[in-house]
């Protein structure tokens, strides 16, 4: 089972409906869907549960955490497209691409039932110039257009806080009782996973991070007179 989850293995195709059958996953495909995105990309080992793919657009709720950029959700385009841009050895028409898929993750944002998103980041990244001085403008007066929303909470961590300088993450709940899922990002490969016991710690830092957040309000004041200050 283990070796058919991290694609070191392929699954038959009966073998893939049966699993799906067995874990009550029929109606998801989840093991078929497996079988279908290793037949497509067989150059490597893949994720059965692809993050942008089957874990995000399902989310209830999304809890993120970021020392050191606007999370990806809540980037425009103008930051996106610099951040891309400066990637090592990447050429104008990846970055293009690179850039319309981020800007595809904000469609879960306007679906009929949008999942809660919880974003905190460090308060560092709100005086991090990201491109010009009105690209930073523009993205951080998204971020208030984006707290608009009753389903959206942006929260400033305080900088003094330690907890969270190991990297970005993010973590999913999920519908019917599912089991959450984690995403953690490293310059290599990120991290997708529902081991109980890696979500567990994310958990634990996540809420160990929370505690430094300004509240909601002081958050909104802090971004809005930085806003002010990117002329």
């Amino acid at each position: 089972m283990s070796r058919l989850e991290k694609g070191l293995r392929t699954p038959q195709p009966d073998q893939a409906e049966i699993l799906d059958q067995v874990f009550g996953l029929s109606d998801k495909e989840y093991f078929v869907g497996l079988y279908r995105r290793i037949l497509s990309n067989p150059g490597g080992p893949i994720w059965w549960m692809d993050w942008l793919e089957e874990i995000e657009p399902r989310a209830t709720v999304l809890r993120s955490w970021d020392p050191l950029l606007v999370p990806g959700l809540l980037q425009t385009e103008g930051y996106a497209r610099y951040l891309l841009s400066r990637e090592p050895r990447i050429g104008p028409e990846e970055v293009e691409e690179r850039t319309r898929a981020r800007l595809r993750r904000r469609s879960v944002l306007e679906r009929g039932d949008p999942p809660l998103v919880l974003a905190l980041f460090d308060e560092g990244v709100l005086r991090r110039r990201i491109g010009t001085d009105q690209e930073m403008r523009e993205q951080l007066a998204f971020l208030l257009e984006a707290a608009e929303r009753p389903n959206v909470t942006v929260q400033v961590v305080n900088p003094e806080c330690v907890s969270g300088l190991l990297g970005t993450f993010m973590i999913a709940e999920l519908p019917d009782r599912e089991p959450d899922v984690v995403y953690a990002d490293s310059p290599a490969q990120g991290l997708v996973s529902a081991d109980p016991n890696v979500v567990y710690d994310v958990w634990i830092r996540y809420e160990s991070i929370r505690a430094w957040a300004y509240p909601e309000n002081v958050s909104l004041k802090m971004i809005k007179d930085v806003m002010d200050q990117w002329t």
